[in-house]
């Protein structure tokens, strides 16, 4: 199977099939294990709520960017042009999916090709790291950022899903190393972002000391990768749907160690789930599937989803007494459950985090 055919396979699973999994640590019936203390008198303005900031030397509206979805199929080509027209009305960010397909098939070039109509997003190109135990070296990386005129790139892990799907590359030694030489020889920023399976603190001391500029933890939760390939016919998949560190965890887990910017994504799924991320110290956090549908539609249909999101985070931090961003992740904050104990057992005060 080419890897156009398997992109598209990929979008039409997500949007047809269920692919999440159910452990954010956000709000999650059986773990909702992170929670906000109610200020019954807020005593600030709503339309005075500030949302903007800056990340990777770009301003944002909001602290959100729409994660990697889709590319690399002519069929989803209209699916990015949505999520950038909307990217771009917001104010917001934009991660395309892997570009793989395009270095391989130059006429699939276009399926990523966004500038036209965002010209000013910061805008996110994206290869897999294990791509460069293949061959794959600098000129690729440079190629991927050229072709759609990026911000930056996004080397991504996904060792779970390779490992579970029947093509998949599953020789990932010296991939650190070559992560490396990427951040040494590019001349602009390299994010390093799991793809729905969490990073550890180990892992992302790591990496902030060969020199990435922000981490995008990508924790379990939301699409399960794991189980996309069990609908490809995965002999595994279906066991691992559940497999890595919940988001929420993640997050706290690598904000713990760590100066370089981080992103939250992974099931956030509601303007509380952002605002909670804010909170545990997400500089900016991911949502890729619920744009999904509404990109099959319009970019109006991604911009409405994008406004309900960003109504509920202000009235998240409204009704903590917050008037901005700053001083979200200064207020209290409720862990417990099977969160405050995981933490524990990897040696990280959960009474310091709660106290602050």
């Amino acid at each position: 199977m080419t890897i156009s055919k398997r992109k598209l396979e990929h979008t039409k699973i997500c949007l047809e099939k269920k692919v999440e999994a159910s452990n954010t640590g956000f709000n999650d019936i059986n773990f909702q294990d992170i929670d906000f203390i109610h200020q019954a008198l807020p005593e600030i303005n709503l339309e005075d709520i500030d949302l903007t900031g800056e990340f990777l030397g770009k301003r944002l509206s909001a602290p959100l960017i729409i994660s990697a979805l889709t590319g690399g199929a002519t069929e989803v080509e209209r699916i990015n042009k949505n999520l950038a027209k909307a990217a771009q009305s917001s104010g917001i960010a934009l991660g395309v999916g892997s570009q793989r397909a395009a270095i391989e098939d130059s006429a699939l070039e276009r399926t990523y090709q966004v500038r036209d109509v965002a010209p000013d997003i910061l805008l996110i190109a994206n290869l897999g790291i294990v791509q460069f135990n293949k061959g794959y070296g600098i000129a690729e990386a440079k190629k991927v950022i050229d072709m759609i005129g990026a911000d930056a790139i996004a080397l991504h892990l996904n060792a779970l899903q390779e490992v579970c799907q029947l093509e998949g590359d599953t020789d990932w030694k010296g991939c650190l190393g070559k992560i490396e030489q990427i951040c040494s020889r590019l001349d602009k920023p390299v994010i390093v972002k799991e793809t729905g399976a969490g990073i550890t603190k180990e892992i992302a001391q790591q990496l902030e000391q060969i020199g990435v500029a922000a981490i995008d933890v990508s924790g379990s939760g939301g699409t399960s990768a794991s189980l996309v390939e069990n609908y490809r016919k995965s002999a595994i998949g279906k066991t691992f749907k559940d497999w890595g560190i919940p988001t929420a965890i993640s997050l706290i887990e690598v904000k713990s160690v760590v100066k370089v910017p981080v992103i939250a994504s992974g099931g956030v799924r509601s303007g509380i789930d952002i605002a909670k991320s804010l909170a545990l110290g997400a500089d900016l956090v991911g949502i890729a599937l619920p744009f999904l549908k509404p990109a099959t539609i319009s970019g109006k249909a991604v911009e409405l989803k994008l406004q309900q999101l960003v109504k509920e985070l202000k009235a998240t931090i409204f009704l903590v007494a917050a008037k901005d961003l700053s001083q979200l992740r200064q207020k209290p904050i409720v862990i417990s459950g099977k969160t405050k104990e995981w933490l524990e057992a990897r040696g990280i005060s959960v009474k310091e985090i709660c106290q602050r």
